[in-house]
């Protein structure tokens, strides 16, 4: 796989590139590696999506930890912002996550928090790569009744959701919801939340078989959501990607209600209330101009940094910060959560809805969209680091910002997590800003594929 840790963890496809041995070695060099500091034995949480080779990387995972000397603690499938909370709660040493997030169900990964519940740091990831790849044999080896255990807790996701609940000022009494849980980790979390808030709901792909999580459903594919809100007479849609860590919002005319969006709508909502800390969001170079324009108006402070909510989150921590996100969906209220939580992120949006007493569409309507299209590249794995180095890609991008002087931009990345590259292009004209990234990812496909 070359370089093991992308943006959010180490991803492939199962058994191809992340393979049960992989996932063994990646659980003894993660349980070495975090519980380092330790003077006991160390205990890891475990969790999982719906995928059906989730089941396979757990055994070799926790096969992994336990190992090493460390107890294994399994919480079976469960959202990834639960096992960052849980960790927390119940004074792990660190949590796994079992995911690909958004991705197909052929992929899957493995992704670490800290005992803090936070992402880890480039040098802590490299720390792990480096035993995984390098140096397997210096890792310990006990015996006897040093092995570690493994065990089971059946009131994680319980706990989990109580949180969720407790993060609530306000019943959601009156509010028609239509959930999408993408067939993923939030299949049984978001209706028991939303539901037991006085939500009337409506749940779709909620039926999990292993191979169905964010096929066609979720929130990398929101025409069906948006036509039943429409068509059904729901106040909100809210969709889920397959780990729950995002989150996106269809408004009761059915149009889409992106993470900008739904900062911009809650950002406000906080800074009413005194609660935004410096009356600043932060967000990601990938967020629409509207953002920026919608800030000025409102009087509010964006700090933008590179793609990722990890980067999104060491800026807050950073800068004391407590409300940031991407418009993918991943939003971080850090007063509640370490990570991107998609039903904390959905509770909060229904609570201005119902403060308000304002349709979503209403709130939306804070932020004008700029006309965005985001296209991608297929390439290799090994060569989607290389377009910078490009010249005959970059004089075409440099060609194509002299065309749009000033009123439009031009953001080419590799993605952290598949073998593309994302091309996205800003402008006042659709069409055009369409034709020219599939013109643009036509000439990275023919470089660099």
């Amino acid at each position: 796989m070359g370089r093991l840790f992308g943006t959010d963890g180490v991803r492939g496809v199962a058994n191809v590139e992340l393979t049960a041995d992989l996932a063994f070695r990646l659980g003894q060099a993660g349980a070495c590696v975090l519980a380092a500091e330790t003077h006991h034995i160390a205990k890891i949480l475990v969790g999982m999506d719906t995928r059906i080779s989730g089941a396979m990387l757990e055994s070799a995972l926790v096969a992994g930890i336990c190992s090493v000397g460390a107890e294994a603690v399994c919480l079976g499938v469960i959202p990834t912002p639960a096992v960052a909370y849980l960790t927390r709660k119940y004074k792990a040493d660190a949590g796994v996550v079992i995911s690909a997030s958004h991705n197909p169900f052929e992929f899957n990964g493995i992704k670490f928090f800290d005992s803090r519940g936070y992402k880890l740091p480039d040098h802590i990831e490299c720390k792990i790569e480096e035993l995984v790849l390098n140096s397997s044999n210096e890792l310990p080896c006990p015996s006897f009744e040093k092995i570690g255990r493994k065990h089971i807790r059946k009131d994680a996701l319980s706990d989990y959701t109580a949180f969720i609940k407790s993060s609530a000022d306000v019943d959601l009494t009156g509010l028609k919801v239509l959930i999408d849980c993408a067939n993923g980790a939030a299949y049984q979390a978001a209706p028991n939340v939303l539901e037991e808030l006085g939500a009337q709901t409506i749940v779709i792909n909620n039926e999990p078989d292993g191979v169905n999580i964010n096929s066609g459903c979720g929130s990398t594919h929101m025409e069906n959501i948006r036509n039943k809100v429409k068509e059904s007479g729901f106040d909100a849609g809210i969709a889920f990607d397959g780990d729950a860590d995002r989150v996106l919002a269809v408004d009761e005319k059915g149009n889409l209600v992106d993470g900008d969006q739904i900062m911009s709508i809650i950002g406000l909502w906080l800074k009413k209330e005194g609660k935004l800390d410096k009356n600043t969001i932060v967000a990601t170079i990938m967020s629409n101009m509207g953002f920026d324009l919608m800030a000025e108006k409102e009087g509010l402070n964006i700090v933008k940094t590179r793609v990722g909510d990890r980067y999104v989150l060491e800026e807050m921590i950073n800068s004391g910060y407590v409300f940031g996100g991407e418009q993918s969906g991943h939003v971080i209220f850090l007063k509640h959560n370490t990570t991107g939580d998609g039903l904390l992120t959905a509770v909060k949006l229904l609570a201005v809805m119902k403060k308000t007493g304002k349709r979503l569409s209403q709130l939306a309507s804070v932020m004008t969209l700029l006309p965005q299209v985001l296209k991608n590249a297929k390439v290799s794995n090994d060569k989607k680091h290389k377009y910078h180095k490009d010249d005959i890609i970059m004089e075409m991008k440099r060609k194509m910002e002299m065309e749009f002087n000033g009123t439009g931009r031009i953001l080419v990345r590799p993605s952290g997590t598949e073998p593309l590259i994302r091309v996205m292009i800003e402008g006042k004209d659709q069409i055009h800003i369409n034709s020219r990234a599939e013109e643009l990812v036509k000439i990275i496909e023919m470089r660099l594929g």
